[in-house]
């Protein structure tokens, strides 16, 4: 049993979203003040944009009381929630806890707590009834049935709510349950003197959305007048968007929670009160409400949220939580005889090199029939369909992976199409989850040269982009260009989901036989801070190789901060590059010829800053005439009407001037590398020069070449 702090010590804490000036009091224990801070200094894109959306659902809750339209709903909303229960020690959290918590949690928000007669009189007018309710989760993320209450074992002792490790099965929590379906509330042992912490809307990751607390809190639990269930009905007011009714500024009545019927307060509540009760913010009668849910107040003084707050609530829902109201989570899942169902296609990959595939998917049982047969058909594109018969065994909700013999395909962008029919010899009662589908392309190996500007069809064909995170990825636009019209970018500007990778990809070009193969592109890029700032996470641009078919890579060039922008400055808008903003890139690859083929790949890592513009991508080969290879100094034409061209081979490194000199010793052209050789062709005009004999020299450090040519 752990040891509970008195409760004047314990303290919720709570995700708010507030001013980096503002201070902590003395006495206030909430952690995520510095979390926040900690979130704002890694992402300042993340404070404008929460700044932006206060002040959007203001303008909403300000046209919806212009209007006189109501946002309460009058219980017509109900949010599926997932309990995960994450404990080493399962027994110190009852089942039955679990449902008082959530009986709770439904008065609450319903105003149905039976407590409003001991609310002063004077906020009686301002008594809020959300009519919010919350049910649990009849079904799992794949439609299996559920009780809402899943338990996780875990062999960590406790949780530090500024990690959020509670959150992911990796680090010894759970994973949410789709948080655009589910509230997912994880009860866990939070470390130190924290009961409970919420996110609020677009906050930050989205699998980690949803609301933590403390088992202590539950009804019936060990924290010592905290533990009426009153924490979870706090951190929901935070999951929609509600503030602390001081305002977390200490106790300098300057703060505010964004709601006009909830008096200014100086600090939060530590004790139970009765009667009017004033202080420095409010020194006159009706005083503060210290029976708010959003303040620190013990939870058997917490009575009410008010009628601003509700408003606040239910513009926040509409705005970004409505997706809860669409959810099928609360509907029992109504289970078949016959059913069965596809699950993901794992192959093809989305790219194949051959015209050659192999199928392969998961079958699984949804009927309450063991299932011991069933059809499957597999089709690409609109042509001639495959079926297969399949034979097994697999109990309700039992799944297995099924290869199917090989299909050939045909160049260009494709859709595999695999469905089943006749489950044990007979229809599918359910067919809604009979299907799966899958894009993939194959192209041949493209010659090079390939060049692409991004003027016309997008994707081009044989380009493909790697998105696994769906998120934001690389798109057309015509926002700005190095030439012609268009380009491709990725918006990493208000992007707050730091290292998602996003691969823009090129077809296979084959290389073989080439002497330097050489990958070039135009690039634009700012960031959002200064880039001298140290520790920062960058966003990062590379270039990647690959011999086979995506399988792997070498990275051949990677640029962040102050290597990789093109407009010095740190610009805290949308980046949008002036014609003057753009910097040619071109890498060598050529020693990846001998593979014959590559695949090239631009990798954007998302670091928040800003965005990245990419143009005119040419992959290129380099041929030596075999004459300049065998004799490694040539120039042609010879003889000459005018023009002549002096090449080298390899290339020329110490080169310090190529001269022209007529018969009489005198040097009638020159060009001096000045330390630095770029070329290895030297172009001279002689049309103008008497007919005759002359002379190239090729001075370089340590030796001098020397060739004759006959000017006609």
């Amino acid at each position: 049993m752990r040891n509970i702090l008195p409760p004047v010590k314990y303290f919720l804490a709570c995700v708010v979203t507030v001013f980096l000036s503002l201070r902590l009091s003395a006495q206030d224990r909430c952690g995520t003040m510095d979390l926040l801070n900690k979130k704002f200094t890694e992402q300042p894109t993340l404070k404008i944009m929460f700044d932006q959306r206060e002040t959007r659902l203001r303008q909403i809750i300000e046209e919806r009381a212009r209007t006189g339209k109501s946002l309460r709903t009058h219980a017509q909303i109900t949010i599926p929630v997932v309990f995960h229960v994450v404990l080493g020690n399962q027994s110190l959290v009852t089942d039955r806890q679990i449902m008082a918590q959530l009986d709770t949690l439904n008065k609450d928000y319903a105003g149905l707590n039976g407590k409003n007669s001991r609310i002063p009189a004077a906020f009686q007018a301002v008594y809020g009834q959300s009519g919010i309710q919350f049910c649990l989760a009849q079904r799992t993320p794949q439609d299996a049935p559920s009780t809402g209450i899943v338990r996780y074992q875990t062999n960590r002792s406790s949780f530090d709510f500024s990690s959020n490790l509670v959150k992911h099965a990796e680090s010894g929590g759970a994973d949410a349950w789709d948080s655009d379906k589910y509230l997912n509330i994880w009860i866990c042992d939070l470390s130190g003197s924290t009961l409970g912490y919420a996110t609020f809307p677009d906050d930050g990751v989205k699998d980690e959305q949803g609301v933590a607390v403390d088992y202590a809190s539950l009804p019936g639990g060990s924290a010592a007048g905290f533990n009426y269930g009153k924490t979870l009905t706090h951190e929901v007011g935070h999951y929609f968007n509600l503030y602390h009714i001081w305002g977390d500024d200490g106790t300098s009545c300057s703060g505010s929670d964004g709601v006009a019927d909830t008096p200014n307060q100086s600090g939060n509540t530590t004790s139970c009160r009765t009667g009017i009760v004033t202080d420095n913010c409010s020194p006159a009668s009706p005083g503060i409400m210290y029976q708010n849910y959003m303040d620190y107040t013990p939870d058997a003084c917490l009575f009410m949220f008010t009628a601003l707050q509700v408003e606040r609530m239910h513009a926040a829902f509409d705005t970004y939580r409505s997706s809860l109201s669409l959810s099928n989570a609360c509907t029992p899942v109504d289970l078949k005889n016959k059913d069965a169902s596809l699950k993901t296609i794992s192959q093809p990959e989305q790219r194949i090199c051959t015209n050659t595939i192999v199928p392969q998917f998961t079958l699984v049982n949804k009927g309450i029939e063991t299932l011991t047969s069933v059809v499957i058909h597999a089709v690409i594109d609109d042509g001639t369909v495959r079926d297969y018969n399949w034979t097994g065994s697999l109990a309700t909700y039992a799944e297995t992976v099924v290869t199917l013999p090989s299909m050939t395909t045909t160049e260009g962008n494709h859709v595999l199409s695999v469905y089943t029919s006749n489950p044990n010899g007979a229809a599918d009662e359910d067919t809604t989850n009979d299907a799966v589908n899958l894009s993939f392309i194959y192209y041949e190996p493209f010659a090079a040269p390939v060049s692409e500007g991004f003027e016309s069809l997008f994707l081009p064909l044989g380009w493909d982009i790697v998105n696994e995170d769906k998120g934001n990825t690389w798109e057309k636009t015509s926002q700005a260009s190095k030439s012609g019209a268009s380009s491709v970018k990725i918006s990493n500007y208000g992007n707050q989901s730091l290292g998602q990778h996003d691969d823009l990809r090129t077809p296979t070009v084959t290389i073989a036989g080439a002497d330097s193969a050489f990958v070039s592109f135009q690039l634009a890029a700012a960031a959002y801070n200064n880039t001298s700032v140290q520790g920062n996470v960058w966003d990062t641009l590379q270039v990647m190789i690959s011999t086979d078919c995506g399988e792997t890579y070498t990275s051949v060039y990677k640029k962040w901060g102050a290597s990789l922008v093109t407009r010095a400055p740190a610009t805290r808008i949308s980046f949008v590059p002036a014609l003057n903003e753009w910097r040619r890139e071109e890498i060598n690859i050529s020693n990846f010829i001998g593979q014959g083929e590559v695949l090239v790949a631009f990798r954007n890592t998302n670091g928040n800053e800003n965005d990245i513009f990419l143009d005119d991508i040419n992959i290129r080969t380099v041929t030596i005439n075999p004459n300049l290879k065998e004799a490694g100094f040539l120039v042609t034409p010879n003889p000459t009407s005018g023009m002549i061209s002096v090449q080298f081979y390899p290339h020329p490194d110490g080169l310090k001037s190529v001269s022209v000199y007529n018969v009489r010793g005198q040097k009638v052209a020159e060009k001096v590398t000045g330390g630095e050789v770029g070329t290895n062709v030297y172009d001279f005009d002689l049309t103008y020069h008497a007919a005759g004999l002359y002379i190239i020299k090729a001075e370089f450090a340590d030796r001098v070449l020397t060739k004759k040519i006959v000017k006609n």
